[in-house]
């Protein structure tokens, strides 16, 4: 006779134990992706948690659509210059929609190539939201409110840096376009306002403006870009000015009201105390859109950090030493969440830096050089010490500098506008910084860290044979021409004097 359990029997449930993996990685940017495929490519059980992008937000929402955008902006750009180029064009039109379709064809294309990566390397990719349950112990919501539990012997975090939002009067009732909704623009502004002149105002604002914009920048700063030198600074307000860009600096939003794409006023006070006292001129600016571009701000919240022992700076990043690793047992943290600098190359070093610590190496983040390029046309790059921060060092150094004219390609391609320059330590020809501000900068910058990395002497680039005619040979022309010397300093009983 077979036995029945009456209804009224006690029933046991188990807790669900957590999945184990080798590494679970709570946040699918650009390095821990790698991280992911590599880590898996090694026989490890891998695991990437993100709430909607394939990859991050590098190329979905940031760099590549940027740079897909700001091209289609420099196409246009083109068009109107077409009679110096012995081209007739009576008119063109700008179809937005059918600039963000070529943007989202190479979004899919891209996402469709890191599944495939994914799938080749054994990495799991699980689309949701992830918090910490305890220590390296993640729970995961699906999109359908299902959940599942990963523990991972190391658990690195890696969710980056949203826009950040300041507390001005009206800004968030507005609904202002961030990066991510100006890359997803169907229509072109009318009257687009720009509040920040850093990366991504710069960048945008000259793109929409190209694509039929009027364009108004706002930033609170003295210059655009305001951590580089004047020079600097100076060529890039030329260069929009030039383009059509209204700008006003030292310029603090008072107030908005209005709704972004429908009508938006913005009341701001123009060269006011830089200490946020109201003086100054008062203006009402009118738009038909605008766009924040102000900052970044970490996304740590709703993580349970607190829960696996992970602590945070007093700026609200997660608190990493020089290997990455956080306050709390194999748990580490890499790119713009960890506070390194906010570029996709960095996140990949971060990447680098773990992977050694992970497998029996020792890798730091101190020290090593931090390259970076500006996507306006043309282009602005440096690597190195700028002149403000070597003379903020008290350092001796010769300085180099030409016009991009003096470059021959430069004039081939009609485009002369700019500069280079070089730090070269005074004691010595070890180049300490370069910056470039002209066309093919981000890929002449590559020629000169490489032979920074290498230890080289400018002599070396100076004396190098560079394929005729190019733009990287113009470093021939840079380092062969007049050195000023800069700060007074006395070294080995002799005195350097200052330019």
């Amino acid at each position: 006779m077979k036995h029945t359990e009456s209804s009224s029997s006690p029933q046991v449930f188990k807790k669900a134990q957590p999945e184990e993996f080798d590494l679970v990685i709570l946040g699918g940017g650009t390095g821990s992706t790698i991280a992911a495929w590599t880590f898996a490519g090694e026989g490890k059980r891998v695991a990437v948690v993100d709430r909607k992008y394939i990859g991050g937000s590098c190329p979905n929402i940031a760099c590549l659509p940027s740079k897909n955008i700001i091209h289609s902006a420099k196409v246009a750009s083109y068009f109107r210059r077409s009679k110096e180029f012995g081209i007739m064009c009576d008119g063109f039109a700008i179809d937005m929609a059918g600039v963000r379709e070529r943007k989202r064809r190479m979004v899919r294309g891209l996402n469709d190539m890191y599944m495939e990566n994914y799938r080749n390397t054994g990495a799991e990719f699980i689309l949701g939201t992830g918090r910490f349950l305890a220590p390296r112990t993640v729970e995961v919501t699906l999109a359908d409110g299902t959940t599942r539990q990963l523990r991972g012997a190391n658990v690195i975090v890696s969710t980056g840096t949203r826009t950040a939002m300041e507390p001005i009067p009206g800004l968030a009732e507005a609904q202002p376009l961030t990066h991510i909704e100006a890359l997803e623009l169907d229509e072109i502004p009318e009257h687009l306002l720009v509040i920040g002149g850093g990366y991504v105002g710069v960048e945008m604002s000259q793109a929409m403006r190209r694509f039929g914009s009027k364009v108004t920048m706002i930033d609170r700063n003295r210059r655009l870009m305001s951590k580089e030198d004047p020079d600097v600074c100076d060529a890039l307000r030329s260069l929009l000015v030039d383009e059509g860009i209204d700008i006003l600096l030292s310029a603090r939003i008072k107030q908005v009201s209005g709704k972004s794409g429908d009508s938006v006023s913005v009341v701001v006070v123009h060269n006011g105390d830089q200490n946020g006292e109201q003086r100054g001129i008062e203006k009402v600016l009118k738009g038909s859109h605008v766009l924040v571009a102000t900052g970044r701000t970490p996304n740590t919240e709703g993580l349970g950090l607190e829960v696996a022992g992970v602590e945070l700076t007093d700026r609200g990043y997660i608190k990493v030493n020089e290997r990455l690793q956080t306050t709390a047992p194999g748990v580490w943290a890499i790119g713009e969440v960890a506070g390194s600098p906010q570029f996709t190359h960095i996140s990949i070093d971060d990447f680098r830096a773990v992977h050694a610590n992970l497998t029996g190496g020792n890798r730091v983040t101190t020290g090593r050089q931090v390259p970076y390029c500006l996507f306006t046309d043309p282009e602005l790059a440096r690597i190195g010490l700028s002149q403000t921060e070597a003379e903020a060092q008290g350092l001796a150094y010769r300085l180099f500098k030409v016009p991009m004219e003096t470059n021959l390609r430069a004039h081939t391609l009609s485009e002369t506008r700019g500069f280079v320059k070089a730090l070269v330590e005074a004691e010595s020809d070890r180049i300490l910084g370069f910056t470039a501000f002209g066309a093919g900068a981000g890929e002449t910058l590559a020629a000169v860290q490489i032979a920074m990395i290498a230890g080289l002497p400018y002599t070396a680039l100076r004396d190098a044979i560079l394929t005729h005619p190019t733009l990287v040979e113009g470093l021939i022309s840079l380092f062969s021409s007049s050195a000023s010397a800069h700060n007074v300093v006395e070294t080995r009983g002799t005195q350097i004097s200052a330019a």
